[in-house]
């Protein structure tokens, strides 16, 4: 199921269901047909067909001679869950990949902070062309952002968003949350996050840069990715998808407009366990192995190798490594 490719249509809707759960949720019990029909501005046959269509989704309502009651929300991605975010959402119940859907609406000129998010992805991908697995109960979405800024300021992007993610992951869940450079986030050693960006840009200009998100939520990557971990595993229990992205999407959005500002970097570094310890890079064409010294201004890595040289890395995959034994 694909929802939202017609914006004005769907926007409305969204926001008229969006309603009706709010309604319910604050008033904790039953509600009369009549009451969200006066409150709402809409017919009772019209709250009827909304909740109808509610409880087809998943949604657990109890329908009564005299009024609803909403009993448990599935843990649903759909576009009326975000409030006013409703008409930049684009849900699918399965999709290739959410990159490739961001690149083509942001190609067509789709706004800023245009959302497309998938409860699975059959070619999920990752940094340097790795697959993304994507199974059920994870959280996989893109962002596109028209950030007005400079082809070379655009790694701050990615700094601000491994950032902000971080700190509201350690808010929400009081876990140990560290990004780890370029812009993965670990807790405990193990993988619960991955990133992605790509841009396209028009002369000094930066057209669209879309932010690809994949998070170890209800899913469990273990049997088949090493050193890796989900939300639900660490707390020993099932979240709520949409209240993770709710808070990134509020948060980051405020960031994103003001990114050329803030010193990200600086910041980013007081969440990382990168800095300081063995590490190897891989390029797309060398390996590099070393410690990890700093992170520039410019997002680069700098790695004292063990070949005795001093390496600026722009762009790679970090891996952290054992220490390497002196010869004896």
């Amino acid at each position: 199921m694909e929802v939202n490719l017609n914006a004005n249509r769907v926007t409305h809707k969204g926001a008229m269901k969006s309603n009706i759960l709010n309604f319910l949720r604050k008033s904790g019990g039953l509600v009369s047909g009549e009451a969200i029909s006066d409150e709402l501005g809409i017919s009772r046959v019209s709250v009827w067909k909304h909740i109808g269509k509610l409880k087809e989704l998943g949604y657990e309502i109890e329908s009564a001679s005299n009024g609803y009651r909403l009993i448990k929300s599935p843990d649903g991605l759909f576009p009326w869950e975000f409030g006013h975010r409703s008409g930049r959402i684009h849900y699918f119940e399965e999709i290739s990949s959410t990159m490739d859907t961001a690149r083509d609406l942001a190609r067509k000129g789709c706004p800023d902070f245009t959302v497309v998010i998938a409860d699975r992805q059959t070619k999920g991908r990752g940094r340097l062309s790795r697959t993304w697995i994507s199974d059920d109960g994870g959280l996989y979405f893109s962002v596109i952002l028209r950030p007005p800024i400079p082809p070379v300021l655009s790694y701050r992007v990615n700094f601000g968003a491994s950032l902000c993610l971080a700190k509201i992951l350690r808010r929400m869940f009081s876990i140990d949350a560290k990004v780890k450079w370029p812009n993965d986030i670990l807790v405990d050693g193990e993988k619960l996050c991955g990133m992605l960006s790509e841009m396209e840009a028009e002369s000094d200009r930066v057209s669209f840069i879309n932010l690809g998100i994949g998070i170890n939520v209800n899913n469990d990557p273990s049997p088949r990715e090493q050193k890796a971990v989900s939300l639900k595993t660490l707390l020993g229990k099932n979240i709520q998808r949409a209240t993770i992205l709710s808070a990134f999407l509020d948060e980051f959005e405020p960031m994103s407009r003001k990114i050329v500002d803030e010193n990200i970097i600086s910041e980013w570094k007081k969440f990382t366990g990168t800095l300081g310890r063995p590490v190897r890079i891989v390029t797309l064409n060398d390996t590099i192995e070393g410690i990890a010294g700093d992170v520039e201004k410019d997002g680069a890595l700098m790695v004292e190798a063990y070949d005795g040289t001093l390496r600026k890395v722009l762009y790679g995959d970090c891996f952290y490594a054992a220490p390497k034994e002196e010869p004896r």
